[in-house]
């Protein structure tokens, strides 16, 4: 039987070894499909819920999109090895080979940068960050398929010197052209990965502030406190001097009062242990110093330092607003007077005395 089949021939194969093909690759699909039918359902299943479903689905994905192709490809690769083929043909179906398993590999490839960049979205936080993934996607995207293409062409034979050659003049004169463009695209990155500031932050940079409203490829949009919408390039916020209020864990406050200097010593030892009972009273305040500071032109001068414990400004203003009333309060009922610009004149003419005081003049014999 074997002898039989030996002796008829067909573009150079007996007619045994197109049945050794066929039955390699018959065999080889049906194994395939047993691992992949067995294999896939049992991570499918696993791919359900929670961290650690993430990780099976992940594990699911990659085997149903990555290695059941390729140990396709293994199998008919290896059914046909035995084959005695024309080298027209044999360059065909190289190629065809090649072209495969580069899609194959531009695909695990993206796929591994979007479950890692998903990983890190969802590590941080931010749901915004799932939104911004896209674009960052769709640019190494595009790169990654123009080099597997290029690579494809001189895996097939093509010379892609000249082609390389001038990409890389076109690239450069590109790159010179639209540098801006460039620039504010990669700072899109550093803002992603370093994360200067997120959606609803409220910065200050150069003579501007307002609150992140949009942050896009090329430029990122500030609502201004007066209203209008500020579009300021990524490179810009980048390369400027920032400050970030969104991220700050509480606000230190300094302030100073002044009261005039015929206020009694006994009065002025008093002075900062009011202040401090006052912003101790306060929810959200945390007191630090006060002291009398020093003499001034026309005051005596008490510094005091005390935190609010949040962010907010709106909160900021009221306790403020808050302690200055207390405060003006307990030095009414006390008759402790504040200090404001005053001058005293004295002017001698024949003896007499002019007393001018507290911008008016008054003349007393």
């Amino acid at each position: 039987m074997l002898d039989q089949l030996n002796e008829y021939s067909f573009l150079g194969n007996s007619l045994f070894v197109y049945l050794r093909a066929i039955i390699i690759l018959l065999c080889g699909l049906i194994v395939v499909s047993l691992l992949h039918a067995i294999i896939g359902h049992r991570l499918k299943r696993r791919s359900k819920s929670g961290e650690e479903g993430n990780r099976w689905w992940i594990a699911s994905t990659a085997f149903n999109r990555i290695i059941v192709p390729l140990l396709y490809i293994a199998v008919i690769r290896l059914s046909i090895a035995g084959l005695v083929v024309n080298e027209m043909l044999n360059k065909v179906m190289q190629g065809i080979v090649s072209a495969i398993i580069a899609v194959l590999a531009v695909r695990a490839a993206i796929f591994l940068l979007e479950t890692s960049l998903r990983k890190y979205a969802q590590k941080t936080g931010h749901e915004e960050d799932e939104k911004r993934i896209k674009p960052l996607l769709s640019f190494i995207s595009f790169i990654l398929w123009v080099t597997a293409f290029i690579f494809l062409l001189d895996n097939l034979g093509f010379n892609i010197s000249t082609l390389v050659a001038g990409l890389g003049v076109s690239g450069i004169a590109v790159a010179i052209a639209a540098q801006g463009i460039l620039g504010d695209l990669f700072n899109y990155f550093v803002i992603f990965f370093d994360r200067p500031f997120e959606l609803g932050d409220f910065i200050i940079f150069d003579d501007k502030m307002g609150i992140i409203e949009k942050i896009g490829i090329k430029t990122t949009r500030v609502r201004t406190l007066s209203g209008e919408q500020l579009v300021v390039s990524n490179s810009n916020l980048v390369n400027a001097r920032l400050h970030n209020y969104k991220r700050m864990e509480r606000r230190r406050i300094v302030f100073r009062i002044g009261v005039t200097y015929q206020t009694p010593a006994s009065q002025l030892v008093e002075i900062p242990g009011i202040i401090k009972g006052i912003i101790e009273e306060v929810d959200g305040t945390q007191f630090d110093r006060s002291h009398f500071q020093g003499y001034g032109d026309f005051a005596l001068t008490f510094e005091t330092v005390y935190y609010v414990l949040s962010p907010d400004y709106l909160i900021y203003m009221d306790v403020q607003q808050r302690i200055n009333l207390d405060l003006f309060r307990a030095f009414e009922e006390r008759g402790i007077e504040f200090a404001y610009p005053t001058q005293t004149l004295y002017l001698r003419s024949q003896g007499m005395e002019v007393f001018e005081q507290q911008n008016g003049l008054e003349k007393e014999p």
